[in-house]
């Protein structure tokens, strides 16, 4: 087979002698880059496509053209990639995530599209690519775009409530004394009803531009909060319905609960065992020895959102779940600092969650 270098795009000519290739994807957002690999690592060619439907299509088949493809390799398979791994997906296409070239490699070989996109199909043919893509084609997709809702709205309803605050400090004094002693919700209700005073002269039109400014404020934290309640409900509903077994256990609640699948994804099966998820939470230890020194030391990579989810579990079992205060005093006698007891808690609780969600039983602190 011979290969015909045409700027930064190769392609092939000849029937393909090889069985199976690898792909691998650089994605953007209006383009993708796709290389392919033999089983060897030499790149058979490279060829840009639209980030598109029609795109996704016509890569997948030049793909097949120069052999059988059952792997793939896309970056940012969560972001800009989403659709076509989704479409790969649908392909009988394992797909894998892989993060971007490390520094040191983009300052030996340079950095260009058709570089990194062979760099993800060496990446899954050598093995380091182990991560296999979230489906993103089931109720956990429709939790994260519900959740992304809920956070934007939960951070612009805080940013209203400290500006209403602000303003009522610098407000009038017959004002501030009036709504200086309410609680936060009867605060907004009777701020969401303010009125234009009367008279006239520059210091009642400041009177007024403060009573608008609280009344609009107002009215802002009230819609806000609303639409934080309705997808409250929109995710509570969707636990209940698709994971209810996650809220049987004390200290889960739909919030944590919605974190955690977001985590594992819609495919759970692609975290082969408790271990991996463990790891994807960043509660697993890492190693950490050198010479004659062999220790461990805290994981502190995973994802973030879903550490912090089971260290409020945990918490809230160390209040109200007898069996973990009995471990957690287990352990103490055992001479484990509180660190420790928590780090090890927070395992467990990976544990369970996994094999909640792959409907295995568990007892975790046994």
């Amino acid at each position: 087979m011979t290969l015909r270098q045409c700027g930064t795009h190769s392609t092939s000519t000849g029937p393909p002698p090889w069985g199976e290739v690898v792909l691998g994807v650089d994605t953007h957002g209006e383009v993708h880059v796709a290389a392919m690999v033999c089983p060897l690592g030499q790149v058979l060619g490279t060829e840009s496509f639209p980030a598109t439907a029609v795109g996704y299509g016509r890569l997948l088949a030049w793909a097949r053209k120069l052999g059988a493809v059952r792997r793939a390799g896309v970056e940012g398979s969560g972001t800009f990639g989403a659709g076509l791994s989704r479409y790969l997906l649908a392909q009988q296409v394992q797909v894998f995530e892989v993060n971007r070239p490390d520094r040191s490699a983009r300052r030996l070989l340079g950095k260009s599209d058709s570089l990194d996109a062979q760099a993800a199909a060496r990446a899954v043919l050598s093995g380091r690519a182990r991560a296999r893509a979230k489906t993103g084609d089931g109720p956990v997709q429709s939790a994260r775009m519900f959740k992304l809702a809920k956070d934007s709205a939960v951070k612009a309803r805080t940013q209203a409530i400290n500006q209403l605050k602000a303003v009522l400090v610098v407000a009038d004094p017959a004002l501030r004394e009036r709504l200086s002693g309410l609680g936060n919700r009867e605060l907004f209700r009777t701020c969401a009803c303010l009125g234009l005073c009367g008279g006239e002269g520059d210091e009642n039109a400041v009177a007024q531009a403060t009573r608008v400014t609280l009344r609009l404020l107002a009215e802002r934290i009230e819609q806000l909060t609303g639409q934080v309640d309705e997808l409250n409900q929109r995710l509570s509903g969707l636990v209940e319905r698709h994971a209810p077994q996650l809220l049987v256990p004390v200290g889960i609640g739909p919030d944590s609960a919605v974190t955690l699948l977001l985590a594992m994804g819609d495919n759970p099966e692609r975290l082969s065992t408790e271990a991996s998820f463990a790891a994807l939470c960043g509660v697993s230890p890492v190693e950490y020895s050198s010479g004659r020194q062999n220790s461990r030391r805290l994981n502190r990579g995973g994802d973030r959102q879903a550490n912090a989810a089971l260290h409020r579990i945990v918490f809230t079992r160390l209040r109200h779940d007898p069996r973990t205060q009995a471990c957690y005093e287990r352990r103490t006698q055992e001479g484990k600092t509180r660190r420790e007891i928590v780090r090890c808690l927070k395992r467990y609780a990976a544990r369970e969650v996994f094999n909640l969600v792959n409907s295995v039983s568990t007892d975790p602190l046994l």
